[in-house]
């Protein structure tokens, strides 16, 4: 990432490389010739993000700044840096600087100021509440397992819906017998299951009404849901033109070809295993959507399919 801060002319073209970690963030400066000024850590927060720009200021004309980590650690420093215009820690925002003076650090970050960050922090909190969910149903069922065999028969082949409703409707009573302890524990957890189950379909609200209102022509797409698109619109962050072709956007989502072998050239290709995993599977998911139930999509199957492809080679576009 890199940023540009105007100051005066006459000062020392320097460049600072700076490595993010959770409380402290290390700098370190070096010249346009590669010489190392000098190195400092600053408390990361607001007031040592201005800490940091000062200092760098005072050693001469900031040229760039090479900041690590701009979608975890860095991505607050970042935004400073923006507003005002590797393994030690100096080592590694030795070689952060270095890398820009060389050009090999040109990536502009995320600016995770708009729309798009809500919309990622709405879909963290919401992936959290299903992993949440799931544990309670599995710990519900285990529990059942285990339970007294009268309670465990009374539950027995209940729909998940109805057991559900049932073991929220258990009365334990005081706790203390081998019977009221597992219904307490049953009623908690299916209590747990439908209040995390309510908090879902508010997050599912709010990020059907965010992804409309920010991308409604790819939420008018077959088989892209709400979900789907807040997936891709992360991967573009809130400066979508950062991402300047197709193809880079392609990589980043793992979905661009690469050569099936680094020998002879066999003409075949397998997509890039790497790129951003989410982004990925939800592309995925709506291909097999659209493969299933788009009978545009299912006629460009059945035609692949009569040509000799496979399943496998038809989603990967091949």
């Amino acid at each position: 990432m890199t940023n540009r801060i105007p100051t005066p002319p006459d000062a020392r073209t320097v460049i600072v490389g700076v490595d993010t970690h959770k409380y402290v963030h290390v700098a370190v400066v070096i010249d346009s010739w590669g010489i190392r000024l000098r190195d400092q850590a600053f408390v990361a927060d607001s007031g040592g993000y201005q800490a940091l720009i000062t200092w760098a200021e005072t050693h001469g004309r900031i040229e760039a700044f090479g900041i690590e980590g701009t979608g975890s650690y860095g991505a607050s420093l970042a935004r400073a840096v923006r507003r005002a215009a590797g393994k030690s820690d100096t080592i590694d925002a030795e070689v952060a600087a270095r890398s820009v003076l060389a050009g090999q650090s040109t990536a502009i970050h995320k600016t995770a100021d708009g729309v798009v960050e809500m919309i990622r922090q709405l879909k963290i909190t919401r992936d959290t509440a299903v992993k949440a969910r799931t544990t309670a149903m599995n710990t519900l069922k285990q529990i059942i397992v285990h339970a007294p065999p009268k309670l465990r028969e009374a539950l027995h082949d209940l729909t998940d819906h109805g057991l559900l409703t049932r073991c929220a409707g258990l009365r334990p009573g005081p706790i203390d017998t081998p019977t009221a302890s597992p219904k307490h524990t049953l009623r908690a957890l299916a209590s747990r299951w439908i209040a995390l189950s309510e908090e879902m379909a508010i997050h599912d609200q709010h990020l059907a009404r965010l992804t409309t209102e920010t991308a409604p022509t790819l939420r008018e797409g077959f088989g892209v849901g709400a979900h789907t698109v807040a997936e891709l619109l992360i991967i573009f962050g809130d400066n979508p033109d950062r991402i300047r072709s197709e193809a880079a956007f392609a990589k980043l989502c793992g979905a661009c070809p690469i050569p099936a072998s680094s020998g002879m050239t066999t003409g075949r290709h397998r997509l890039n295993r790497g790129g951003h995993r989410h982004a990925n599977a939800a592309l995925y998911r709506a291909v097999i959507v659209r493969m299933r139930y788009h009978q545009p999509t299912v006629d460009y199957v059945a035609r692949r399919t009569a040509d000799g492809r496979t399943k496998r080679e038809i989603i990967q576009g091949a």
